[in-house]
């Protein structure tokens, strides 16, 4: 007993402290990572980018701070950036081959480790709401093409035309994609608007970063509680029903009591390593071995993305939340990110020079 008690004394202690030093709440969003370069971004693209990471701190803030849910917060952020066609998911979305918008996402809620998620779904107005559905109102985890969509008619979800999702600078971009690998161009969708001029210098930027636009969020609420999202329109002219990372569970989100991880870029590599995971799993071992690290998150998610990432020949980046911090990491140019904790000042980033 004279061993044992000091022993947990010494837990009580250390949980108290713990607890003392997280923020009340804290929220971190990013935008897509990859070749994001000052010289090729315009002031005015450069604005419209931090005005929406800065709408997106505002819209999760909002909720975190009165109490609210991590999965209420990342669910409205998300669906703000589905509809935002800056972004490539949602209303943003990159088109495939076969001319469609294709739309991945998933949730998973770090305190159960349930998690829901899409593949494929063309006609979801909020692929991030559906994912939801899926973790809490039906007994598997992900479901994709026309039986997620049955799914979603059955909880009233809701639909739009394919038409709501165009963008003309999206669809010339396939264009020139398929144009470059020798591949037929598909018809221009029914609804869709006349034809309209795009910059030809954003073309070239869509060119360099077409693979690495998806939008996700890691959040923790008043209660402790940690959870992650991500939605994407995937890859610019995307071939036979790929998938990526975005809607896997371990690959591009995951969440556990501790640690919350949301990825994006090229999907194959995240998947093969498992990305999201096994940062959150570097993290538990680095808290479990080196108590004294000054920040085992930001070593864990440097290990994975400049290391273990880049050396497999892999790009694109990681947002990371534990219970004490926010940081990203990421191997390409630039990442749109964001992050704010209670108390704090917002952090609002692109460039890979800026803090």
């Amino acid at each position: 007993m004279r061993l044992i008690l000091p022993f947990i004394l010494g837990i009580c202690v250390s949980a108290t402290a713990f607890a003392q030093d997280r923020p009340d709440w804290s929220l971190v969003v990013h935008g897509g990572a990859g070749v994001i370069e000052r010289a090729s971004m315009d002031a005015e693209t450069d604005a419209a980018y931090r005005a929406a990471m800065a709408h997106a701190l505002e819209t999760g803030s909002a909720i975190l701070s009165e109490g609210g849910s991590s999965l209420d917060a990342i669910e409205a952020v998300i669906r703000e950036l589905e509809d935002d066609p800056l972004f490539n998911a949602g209303r943003g979305a990159v088109f495939s081959a076969a001319g469609q918008n294709e739309l991945d996402a998933s949730i998973m809620d770090g305190a159960t480790m349930n998690a829901g998620a899409v593949a494929g779904v063309t006609r979801i107005q909020h692929p991030i709401t559906l994912a939801r559905s899926v973790m809490e109102n039906s007994r598997h985890l992900m479901f994709t093409g026309d039986g997620a969509e049955l799914f979603a008619q059955e909880q009233g979800m809701d639909f739009v035309d394919s038409a709501y999702f165009f963008t003309e600078r999206r669809w010339q971009a396939m264009e020139r994609a398929l144009t470059a690998q020798g591949l037929p161009v598909p018809e221009r969708p029914d609804g869709a608007p006349e034809p309209e001029h795009v910059d030809h210098t954003m073309l070239e930027r869509l060119d360099r970063e077409h693979r690495f636009g998806t939008v996700g969020v890691v959040a923790m609420d008043q209660d402790g509680n940690i959870a992650a999202g991500t939605s994407t329109g995937g890859l610019t002219a995307k071939r036979w029903g790929r998938v990526g990372d975005s809607p896997i569970i371990g690959a591009g989100t995951y969440a556990t009591y501790g640690c919350g991880v949301s990825a994006t870029g090229t999907g194959e590599y995240f998947i093969r390593l498992n990305v999201a995971a096994r940062i959150c799993h570097e993290i538990e071992i680095m808290d479990r071995d080196a108590q004294d690290q000054a920040s085992p998150a930001q070593d864990a998610a440097d290990h994975v993305i400049q290391g273990l990432l880049t050396e497999l020949g892999g790009d694109g980046g990681v947002i990371v939340l534990t219970r004490g911090e926010a940081v990203w990491s990421f191997n390409t140019a630039g990442m749109y990110r964001a992050s704010l904790m209670a108390g704090g000042d917002p952090v609002i980033a692109i460039y890979g020079d800026e803090d």
